[in-house]
């Protein structure tokens, strides 16, 4: 089973046809930065993800070292407390740069294996492990940055699901057909190569100790899903 699961990977990203290429820089500026009325839904709905994997730190624990992966623009730190070490991985380090939270973070990253010296209490990362085409090679890598007793907290759309399908279909989707007279579907297969129930497989894999709650009545049934993951499996990892 394990080799099934691994053979996998690494994924292939679908290429984009060129009529989405000419507007993806616009529509992503838009998407992050809540301009549309659709994704200015999404981010109120998405709150829940950031909530939830700040939940550990949100009586205001400090003292904590900090790894975010795909932090993108940054906008995760509004719902963590102050952090003397708080760092980040981001391949597209301009969105970092020009962050107004910029001053919060530490040290930026272009990818985990930059990162030598030093081990984290905490990693997070929010709407990011769906995007990764060679998952388990992130997910073992996070493993060996933990310190002893540290968590793994992250949070993912339910991609692979009916309902979080129904959900872009009937919010950004239509947005994104009356503004660009495109499909979203191709846009979203080209970003999310991984579905919800492998991530939640490769965290298994990796890990001894997987908690899980959904925003929804299950994982099948969802619109949201939260990890927080301890103990990882060294062997593996290594």
């Amino acid at each position: 089973m394990i080799s099934t699961l691994l053979d996998r990977f690494p994924k292939s990203r679908p290429d984009l046809p060129d009529a989405y290429r000419a507007i993806y820089a616009e529509h992503y500026r838009s998407n992050r930065e809540g301009l549309s009325l659709a994704s200015s839904m999404a981010q109120k709905m998405e709150s829940w993800m950031h909530r939830r994997v700040a939940q550990d730190v949100a009586a205001g624990a400090i003292g904590h070292k900090t790894l975010e992966v795909g932090a993108g623009t940054l906008n995760h730190l509004s719902y963590e407390p102050p952090s003397p070490t708080y760092d980040v991985v981001e391949e597209k380090t301009d969105l970092c740069l020009h962050s107004p939270h910029r001053g919060r973070v530490r040290n930026v990253y272009r990818s985990l294996d930059d990162i030598q010296g030093v081990r984290y209490d905490r990693i997070v990362s929010i709407a990011a492990f769906e995007h990764f085409c060679n998952l388990p090679a992130v997910v073992a890598k996070c493993g060996l940055l933990l310190a002893p007793g540290g968590q793994l907290r992250i949070a993912i759309p339910s991609e692979g699901t009916i309902l979080w399908k129904l959900g872009w279909m009937m919010t950004t989707g239509v947005e994104f057909r009356s503004r660009y007279g495109l499909d979203y579907g191709v846009l979203l297969r080209h970003e999310h190569v991984n579905a919800a129930d492998e991530i939640r497989a490769i965290l298994q894999l990796f890990f001894k100790q997987t908690r899980s709650r959904v925003l929804g009545i299950h994982p099948s049934l969802s619109i949201y899903q939260f990890f927080e993951c301890r103990g990882p499996i060294l062997d593996r990892t290594r």
